[in-house]
């Protein structure tokens, strides 16, 4: 199992140790926790079930088409 070192601010050392106590865990199973569910690269599931939900939302082949890069200017 590989290892890495932590250097947190008393402040947030003691956030750790309040949730690691809170889910009954220890501080390296609860940060190891964090990093998966934070680190993911998976949509959650509340997110996938929002696809289609708005009916008024415009998708991109409904979108106006993109002005030109630029236009002949005008000189002085």
């Amino acid at each position: 199992m590989a290892q890495i070192t932590l250097y947190l601010d008393e402040a947030t050392q003691a956030i750790v140790d309040q949730a690691a106590q809170a889910h009954g865990v220890s501080k390296s199973r609860w940060v190891a926790d964090v990093i998966r569910k934070y680190a993911a690269h998976e949509w959650p599931a509340e997110c996938l079930a929002l696809a289609g939900r708005f009916a008024d939302f415009p998708l991109r082949e409904d979108l106006p088409p993109p002005a030109p890069a630029d236009i002949e200017r005008i000189g002085f």
